[in-house]
C-alpha cells in the first residue's frame, strides 16, 4: 500500500519532508565522520605521528557539537517566531553548502595551516545547519501527530540517524571498492586520498536539492498556526527558556546524554579503533572489511526506531527509557569482554562474528533509546518556545555526550584499555537514569499549551 494511501496525502508529505531532511543532514554529518576516521588525518594533519593526527581529526570532529547548541537558539528563535517551515529550510542550506564546500578544500600539502582552519571552520557551519534541523523536524512530526501516537508520528525524523549513516557509509564502502582502498596498506599516492573521497561531499547537493523540494511544499504545523492567529508568539523565546524552563533544559540534556554517547562510541570512535594500527594498540582490521559490519549493524538501528515509538506510546516515555538506559549501562561493562585485543584478535585473525554481535547489540540499544527523543524532547516545553527549548537540551547534550566521547574514547583506549571506555559509557547512561527518575512521565502533554511570560 502507497504510503500517501494509508497516511493521506498531507500526512505523507509531513512524513517524507520529516524523515528526508534529517536523512540529508545525517548524511552530511556522517560523511565528515567517516573521513575524520579515515582521510582526514593523513591530508590535513600531521602525518609524521599518526596517533596525534587522528586525535586532532577528532578534535575538529567535536568543533560542530560546539556549534549545534548556538544553531539551536539562532534558529530555535526563527522557529519559534516565524515558523518551523521557513526554519526548517534553512537550518538545510546552512548544511549543504558547508558540506560541499568540505569537498572542494585545498589539503594541508597545497595551503598549509589554512587548510585544517577551513576545514574546521566548514565544521563548525555544519554544526550550526544540524543544530537547527532536529528540533523543527521533530515539531513538524510531533505537531502534526493524532491523539494517543505522538511518539510514532515523532520517530519518523529519527530514521534519518541510521538512514543517513547507511547512505553516507554506503557510498564509502562502493568508493573503497571501486578505487581498490585499502586504509591499512593504502599510501598517500592512492586515488581515493587524492580526489576519490571528495565524491560524497559533492554529491550532497543533489540530496540537498531535493530536500529543499519537499519542503518548500509543506504548510505550518497547526499548534504554530494557531499560536500565531492567537497572537502568542514571543519576542525572545531564548529568554523565555533560560528564565522559566531551566529545570526542562536540565531533565531534557540529561536524558539524552547516554543516547549520544553510545551513537557516537557505535560509529565514530569504533571504527577508528577498529581500522586503527595493531602497533597503536587497536585492532588493525581492513576498512572495508569493517564498515560491512557497520552498516549491517546500523539496520537494528533503523529497525528499533519504530518499534520504540510503539513501545513509548503503549507503555509511557519514562517507563521505557529507564529499562534501556538500564541495558546501556550493563552493556558498557561488556567492552572490554568484546573489543580486547587478547579476546577480538587483531588484524586477519580478528573474530568478525564477535565483532558484529558487539555492533549489533549496541545498534539494537541505540534504536530503542533514540526513538522517542523526538516526543519526549518536545513534550517539556510549550509551543512558542519549544523550538528553542528542544533544541537547545538536545544539542547541549551533544557537548556532553558526543563532542567529548570519540576523543575522551580515543586517549581512554590508549592509555587505560578498552575496558575503560565501556566504563565511561556506562556513567553517561547513569547520570541519564537519574535525569528519568526525576523527571515526569510527558505522554499526555498538550502540544497546545503557551508560554505568557516574556
Amino acid at each position: 500500500m502507497a504510503v500517501s494511501s494509508f497516511l493521506g496525502v498531507s500526512r505523507a508529505r509531513i512524513v517524507i519532508a520529516s524523515m528526508v531532511g534529517t536523512t540529508i543532514e545525517f548524511y552530511d554529518f556522517y560523511i565528515y565522520a567517516t573521513a575524520a576516521v579515515s582521510v582526514f588525518p593523513f591530508l590535513f594533519f600531521n602525518k609524521s605521528d599518526p596517533g596525534a593526527a587522528l586525535l586532532q581529526s577528532m578534535a575538529t570532529f567535536g568543533v560542530a557539537f560546539v556549534a549545534r547548541p548556538i544553531g539551536s537558539v539562532l534558529f530555535g528563535h526563527f522557529g519559534d517566531r516565524v515558523g518551523r517551515k521557513a526554519t526548517l529550510v534553512g537550518s538545510l542550506l546552512t548544511m549543504g553548502i558547508a558540506t560541499f564546500l568540505i569537498g572542494l578544500l585545498p589539503t594541508v600539502s597545497r595551503i598549509g595551516l589554512l587548510a585544517p582552519a577551513l576545514l574546521t571552520v566548514l565544521r563548525f557551519c555544519q554544526g550550526l545547519g544540524l543544530g537547527g534541523e532536529w528540533s523543527g523536524a521533530s515539531l513538524l512530526a510531533a505537531e502534526n501527530a493524532e491523539k494517543g501516537k505522538r511518539a510514532r508520528a515523532a520517530m519518523w525524523p529519527q530514521l534519518g540517524a541510521p538512514l543517513g549513516f547507511i547512505l553516507a557509509n554506503g557510498f564509502f564502502f562502493l568508493l573503497t571498492m571501486l578505487f581498490n582502498y585499502d586504509s591499512s596498506r593504502a599510501g598517500m599516492n592512492s586515488d581515493f586520498l587524492g580526489w576519490g573521497w571528495r565524491i560524497p561531499f559533492l554529491a550532497s547537493v543533489v540530496m540537498v536539492g531535493v530536500g529543499l523540494y519537499v519542503r518548500f511544499k509543506l504548510e505550518e504545523t497547526p499548534a504554530f498556526a494557531r499560536a500565531l492567529e492567537r497572537g502568542e508568539k514571543l519576542k525572545t523565546p531564548l529568554a523565555a527558556v533560560v528564565r522559566y524552563h531551566q529545570r526542562e533544559l536540565m531533565m531534557g540534556t540529561f536524558i539524552m546524554l547516554a543516547t549520544y554517547g553510545l551513537f557516537y562510541l557505535m560509529t565514530t570512535w569504533v571504527l577508528s579503533y577498529a581500522i586503527g594500527g595493531v602497533k597503536m594498540g587497536f585492532l588493525g582490521i581492513g576498512y572495508r572489511v569493517f564498515l560491512k559490519l557497520q552498516i549491517l549493524s546500523v539496520l537494528f538501528f533503523a529497525a528499533m526506531v519504530p518499534v520504540s515509538g510503539l513501545m513509548a506510546d503503549r507503555y509511557g516515555r519514562r517507563g521505557f527509557l529507564m529499562a534501556v538506559t538500564a541495558c546501556i549501562i550493563l552493556f558498557g561493562f561488556s567492552f572490554g569482554h568484546f573489543l580486547d585485543p587478547a579476546v577480538m584478535g587483531t588484524g586477519e585473525n580478528a573474530d568478525m562474528g564477535l565483532m558484529l554481535l558487539f555492533l549489533c547489540v549496541g545498534m539494537t540499544l541505540m534504536g530503542l533509546t533514540f526513538g522517542p527523543m523526538s516526543a519526549v524532547l518536545p513534550e517539556l516545553f510549550p509551543t512558542n518556545v519549544r523550538y528553542t527549548g528542544s533544541g537547545i537540551a538536545y544539542n547541549l547534550a551533544s557537548i556532553l555526550g558526543a563532542a567529548l566521547t570519540p576523543f575522551a574514547a580515543v586517549w581512554l583506549a590508549g592509555h587505560k584499555g578498552v575496558g575503560a571506555v565501556g566504563l565511561y559509557l556506562s556513567a553517561l547512561g547513569a547520570l541519564t537514569f537519574a535525569a528519568l527518575c526525576l523527571s515526569k512521565e510527558t505522554g499526555q502533554t498538550d502540544l497546545e499549551t503557551m508560554e505568557n511570560k516574556e
